[in-house]
């Protein structure tokens, strides 16, 4: 602990040496006991590092969004376990998370894997219809099915293999047109999202009123096929561990625990490796490394490297990390202008107004001046109902600012420590 202190006192990062040396011990003394801990007084439950991270004055937010996101139980052919995940799981380090993503297991009984296959098709397109609009919500994109053809779909190149991705009027119509490259016209039904799942996704706007503000809500599905003689299958191929997860109710404790079981021994090894090429690609292949540093804290909190992990907790906390949010948030709110009188005017400004204070905060000389001019136009374009078209170059400009200005942060700050500076080394030299 002493080099993280003394990294982040040469870096200008106030870091409260008691608690992170508290949480430290914490894991690993959590390390010694079982994977799974349940809060009795919540009914919430999940691993037990991503519980350490997790506080339950957010609970009740999350809950009442539930009821626009979450799947229903039909028992005893389809059974959920609902769940919040990633920055929303780690609302303790997190202080400016960009989106609500919630994570759903949606376990389906049927004698055959077509029938599965057919019943989650079902299931998502019934949600979709229900949640289409409402008071503080709309549907913003469906991903159902796997393009069994390349072509072009709005302008957009489409590979054989990618995600299907469906908007309201489509999923309303049961169909979607793709061009194909002889130029011709081929109509693919909702139907053909049935023979591969694949990335099973739902997105909202939702007006959180806790926070007063718009957000992205989603909920990432992870579908699973009970065979008659007991066998699991993963509809879209792959089980999903359970490390970033916490689960909102305590009675979907028996199917997690039916489906984890599933899950190979060598899981958590499997999780750090995923993440190690996301770290790779990100700070590589792919500069952000914002995200970079999300995957790096996991990666080092499942790996017992506790102090570079606390290290990471505190950068997450500084006001430069609330521009993270600003790209999801402007396309929140370029959504939401879109969607008619679902979401007042009055609501979208005040959040641009907040984004300016935050701009302010964060940024100095040039680079606020940019933000917060780009950001005033964008206000000016939302009160007046303009259309996407007329803003989309604010939109651009406030999103490359942002992430060019988080990207240049996390840069600085992870390089910085030692021990995650030859971390970037390693990983550099492995490719994972």
């Amino acid at each position: 602990m002493d080099r993280v202190i003394e990294s982040a006192a040469r870096l200008g990062i106030e870091l409260d040496a008691d608690a992170a040396s508290e949480w430290v011990a914490a894991m690993a003394t959590e390390s010694s006991g079982g994977d799974l801990v349940l809060d009795v007084n919540t009914g919430v439950y999940g691993h037990r590092v991503t519980m350490l991270d997790f506080q339950p004055e957010d609970l009740a937010r999350f809950r009442e969004m539930s009821t626009i996101v979450g799947f229903d139980d039909r028992p005893p052919q389809v059974l959920t376990a609902l769940s919040i995940s990633g920055s929303a799981a780690q609302s303790k380090i997190n202080a400016f998370p960009a989106d609500c993503d919630f994570f759903e297991r949606i376990h389906i009984r049927a004698d055959t894997r077509e029938a599965a296959c057919k019943i989650l098709g079902d299931l998502i397109r019934e949600k979709a219809l229900a949640t289409a609009s409402g008071p503080g919500h709309r549907l913003w994109e469906v991903k159902f099915g796997t393009h069994q053809i390349a072509g072009t779909k709005g302008g957009q190149s489409i590979a054989k293999g990618s995600p299907m991705s469906w908007t309201l009027e489509e999923i309303r119509a049961g169909q979607m047109e793709l061009i194909l490259d002889d130029g011709s016209v081929k109509v693919v039904p909702w139907s053909d999202g049935e023979i591969e799942p694949g990335w099973c996704k739902l997105d909202w706007v939702i007006a959180d009123k806790t926070r007063g503000k718009l957000a992205n809500a989603s909920n990432m599905l992870d579908p699973t096929w009970e065979a008659p003689d007991g066998t699991i299958v993963p509809l879209d191929g792959f089980l999903d561990p359970y490390f970033q997860e916490v689960y909102l109710e305590s009675e979907s404790i028996p199917l997690f625990s039916k489906l984890v079981k599933e899950l190979s021994a060598d899981s958590v090894d499997d999780y750090v490796d995923t993440l190690e090429h996301e770290v790779w690609k990100y700070t590589v292949k792919e500069p952000n490394f914002g995200k970079a540093a999300r995957r790096m804290y996991n990666v080092f909190r499942m790996s017992g490297r506790y102090a570079e992990a606390a290290y990471l907790r505190e950068l997450f906390d500084e006001p430069i990390t609330a521009l993270y949010q600003v790209a999801a948030l402007v396309r929140t709110l370029d959504d939401a202008a879109g969607s008619g009188e679902a979401f007042e005017a009055g609501t979208m400004v005040a959040q641009v107004d907040r984004l300016i204070i935050s701009a302010i905060q964060a940024l100095d000389g040039p680079q606020e001046a940019e933000m917060v001019g780009h950001l005033l136009r964008l206000r000016d374009s939302l009160s007046a109902r303009e259309s996407h078209a007329e803003r989309e170059d604010e939109m651009s400009g406030i999103s490359a600012a942002a992430l060019a200005a988080v990207n240049d942060y996390f840069e600085r700050m992870l390089r910085a420590m030692p021990e995650i500076q030859a971390y970037l080394e390693d990983v550099a030299r492995r490719a994972p």
